[in-house]
C-alpha cells in the first residue's frame, strides 16, 4: 500500500484538463466496473437458481431500500466532495479536513438509524413496494441481512470519493476491487456450496463491503494522504453540516427519486403484468447499470477536476472540463444505444435462462434504451451544477426528470393503448425532456457566465 500511495497527488490546475479527467476517470471506471460486480453477480447467480426467476425478482424488490441506503451515502458522503475539492483549490486544507470528518460522522449516524428503522419495518415496506406472497420469501431475508451491515456500504461508498478527490484514483479503484474480489469468491460459496441462497448473496455483499470500508478508512487515516481523517475532525459543526446537506441534497434526491421510480414501476408492473414483468425490470435495471459504467466514470472523474479549478478561479479550464464531460458522454451513450438495438437478447440472457423472461425482456430493453444519448445531457448538466456548488439547480433537475416526469408517466401511460409497455416508455421520454432541459439551463446559467461573475 505504501508503494502505491507514495505517488504525489495530482495538481488539477496543471496539464491538459482532458488528461486530468481521464487520469481520474479511467481508474474510476475500472472501479465502477468492479463495483458493478457487487450488484450484478448476485443477480446472475440468483437468476440461474431456477424457481421461474422468483429469487431474482425477490431480490429486485429490495432495490428501493438499497437505493435509499446509497442515497445517504450520496447525501453525507459524496455531498461533501465538491466542497472538499473547492476548499483544496482555495488552499484551505483545514476546512477540507473538517468537511471530511463531518461527512464520516454523518454517515455513521445514518447507518444506525437506517439499520434500526429498516429491521423494524422490513416486511410491510416490501409489500408496499410491490412484493407478492411468492417473492416475499426471497426479498425479506436478503434485505434483513443487508440492513444489519448497512454501515459497511455507507462508509465504503460515501468516503471513497475523498480519496479520488485528493488525486489518488488508483487507491480508490483498489478500494472497490478488494471488496469485489471477495464478493466473487463468496457468492458461489455461500449461495450454492453452503446452500444459503438469497441469504448467502446478502452475506457476501455485506462482508465484501466491510473489507472495502476497512481499506478506505485505513488509507484516509494514514500518513500518505494530504488531508487526513482524524478524531478531532469527527466533531459535527453546524455550518459544515448545513453546507454538506445543502449540496448533498441533490445527490440524495437523485437516489430518492430513483427509489420512487422503482416503487412506482414495481407496483404498476405487478398490476398490469405480474411477477414476470417485475423480474424483467430487474434485468433491465441490471443491464442499465452495466452500460452506465463509462459515463459515470467520466462524470465522477471530471467532478473534482472542475471543482478544483473553479475554486482556483481558472474558468477556462472549468469550461474545458465541461466540454470534455459532455462530448465523451454523448459518444459513449450513442454506442450503447446501437449495442442494445442490435443485440438485446445477449444482454438479457446474462441474467436469466427463463425463455419467457428473455423474450419479453429483449422487447422491453429496446424500448427502455430508446434515445439513451439524451441521458448524457442529464449527466453533463447535473454534474456541472454539483461541481460548481449550485445546489438549487442540481436539486431541481434531480426532481424534474424522475419525480415530475418519470413517475407520472409510469402511472399514466399503462392506462393508454400502450398497456404495460407504457412503464418502459416512461424512461426514454424523461431522458429526452429532462436531459435536454438540464443541459440547456446549465449552458445558459453557468457555462456562458463563467469568468463574468
Amino acid at each position: 500500500m505504501a508503494t502505491i500511495a507514495a505517488k504525489a497527488p495530482r495538481d488539477f490546475a496543471q496539464g491538459p484538463v482532458w488528461k486530468n479527467i481521464l487520469a481520474q476517470a479511467l481508474p474510476l471506471t475500472a472501479a465502477q466496473l468492479v463495483l458493478l460486480l457487487y450488484n450484478v453477480v448476485d443477480r446472475i447467480y440468483l437468476g440461474h437458481m431456477g424457481g421461474d426467476g422468483m429469487p431474482l425478482t425477490g431480490v429486485g424488490l429490495t432495490f428501493p431500500v438499497v437505493t435509499i441506503v446509497m442515497g445517504f451515502a450520496a447525501l453525507f458522503g459524496m455531498g461533501g466532495v465538491p466542497l472538499f475539492s473547492i476548499a483544496r483549490g482555495e488552499g484551505n486544507d483545514d476546512r477540507a479536513g473538517r468537511i471530511l470528518g463531518n461527512a464520516c460522522c454523518l454517515l455513521l449516524i445514518s447507518a444506525a438509524v437506517l439499520t434500526v428503522a429498516g429491521e423494524a419495518f422490513c416486511r410491510p415496506v416490501l409489500y408496499a413496494f410491490g412484493a407478492s406472497d411468492a417473492t416475499i420469501v426471497y426479498a425479506e431475508p436478503y434485505l434483513r441481512v443487508y440492513l444489519c451491515g448497512a454501515v459497511c456500504p455507507l462508509l465504503a461508498t460515501g468516503l471513497n470519493g475523498y480519496i479520488n478527490a485528493q488525486g489518488f484514483p488508483r487507491i480508490g479503484m483498489i478500494s472497490v476491487v478488494i471488496g469485489a474480489v471477495c464478493n466473487i469468491i463468496l457468492d458461489p460459496l455461500l449461495i450454492f456450496a453452503l446452500k444459503l441462497g438469497v441469504v448467502g448473496a446478502a452475506l457476501a455483499t455485506v462482508i465484501s463491503q466491510a473489507v472495502s470500508a476497512a481499506w478506505v478508512l485505513r488509507f484516509l487515516t494514514g500518513k500518505r494522504v494530504p488531508v487526513r481523517l482524524t478524531k478531532q475532525s469527527l466533531r459535527l459543526e453546524k455550518g459544515i453540516v448545513a453546507d454538506i446537506s445543502k449540496l448533498g441534497t441533490a445527490n440524495f434526491i437523485m437516489q430518492g427519486t430513483t427509489c420512487l421510480v422503482q416503487i412506482a414501476c414495481n407496483k404498476t408492473l405487478q398490476q398490469y403484468g405480474g411477477d414476470l414483468y417485475v423480474g424483467v425490470m430487474t434485468v433491465l435495471n441490471s443491464v442499465r447499470e452495466i452500460f452506465m459504467l463509462a459515463v459515470t466514470g467520466i462524470v465522477n472523474g471530471a467532478l473534482p477536476v472542475i471543482s478544483y479549478n473553479y475554486g482556483a478561479k481558472l474558468y477556462d479550464r472549468v469550461k474545458q472540463g465541461i466540454r470534455f464531460n459532455t462530448v465523451g458522454g454523448a459518444v459513449y451513450t450513442l454506442l450503447v444505444w446501437a449495442l442494445v438495438v442490435f443485440f438485446p437478447r445477449v444482454w438479457v440472457s446474462i441474467f436469466t435462462d427463463d425463455p419467457a423472461m428473455i423474450d419479453t425482456g429483449s422487447a422491453m430493453l429496446r424500448i427502455y434504451f430508446f434515445g439513451f444519448v439524451f441521458m448524457s445531457l442529464q449527466f453533463a448538466g447535473q454534474s456541472t451544477f454539483q461541481a460548481l456548488g449550485d445546489a438549487k439547480h442540481a436539486i431541481f433537475f434531480s426532481l424534474l426528470r424522475k419525480a415530475i416526469i418519470v413517475v407520472p408517466l409510469t402511472l399514466l401511460l399503462p392506462l393508454t393503448s400502450l398497456g404495460v409497455k407504457g412503464v418502459f416508455w416512461a424512461e426514454p421520454i424523461s431522458n429526452l425532456v429532462g436531459g435536454t432541459a438540464c443541459f440547456v439551463t446549465m449552458y445558459f446559467t453557468r457555462y456562458r457566465r463563467l469568468g463574468k461573475e
